[in-house]
């Protein structure tokens, strides 16, 4: 019985279907454990909520196209996640001075406290995702994984 050659498995391990492939297969995973997390820690949010939530921590206020790409969703999708995350208290939508066709979205002081919470439920969740690396081997690893995504995304 004969074994594939190393370069017949490089090719394979790094052909576009496979690493199309991994990565979705990471993101899933991530995306799984995160709301495993968060669950074990008693908060009732799916991974688009923790996004939108963590955006609106880190950035302030935004408007509900900005959240929507950054959670991947399209527009009814947020909005509906937006709704949720109203009705829970944990968001406010006030009109937008500047363009009054426009919202801005920000966490009330209940969104705030629930952030400082599922903020540690990632971190578990990145720490358990990058465990046995060294910190050369993380930064490394993310800094390729942004070229990867600015190669893909960049207009040529």
């Amino acid at each position: 019985m004969s074994t594939p050659s190393s370069s017949t498995a490089a090719r394979t391990a790094t052909s576009s279907s496979a690493l199309g492939l991994l990565f979705r297969q990471v993101r899933d995973a991530m995306w799984q454990r995160m709301e495993r997390e968060l669950a074990a820690s008693g908060h009732s949010l799916n991974f688009s909520q923790f996004i939108t939530i963590k955006s609106l921590a880190t950035n302030g206020v935004a408007g509900a196209t900005d959240l929507a790409r950054l959670a991947n969703l399209n527009p009814g999708a947020m909005t509906r996640l937006l709704d949720k995350l109203e009705a829970r208290g944990l968001l406010a939508r006030s009109a937008d001075p500047n363009d009054r066709r426009a919202l801005n979205i920000q966490l009330t002081e209940a969104g705030e406290s629930i952030w400082s919470d599922i903020e540690q439920c990632g971190q578990r969740v990145r720490e358990r995702a990058l465990r046995g690396m060294d910190e050369a081997t993380r930064i490394q690893m993310t800094r390729l994984l942004e070229q990867v995504r600015d190669n893909l995304t960049s207009e040529d």
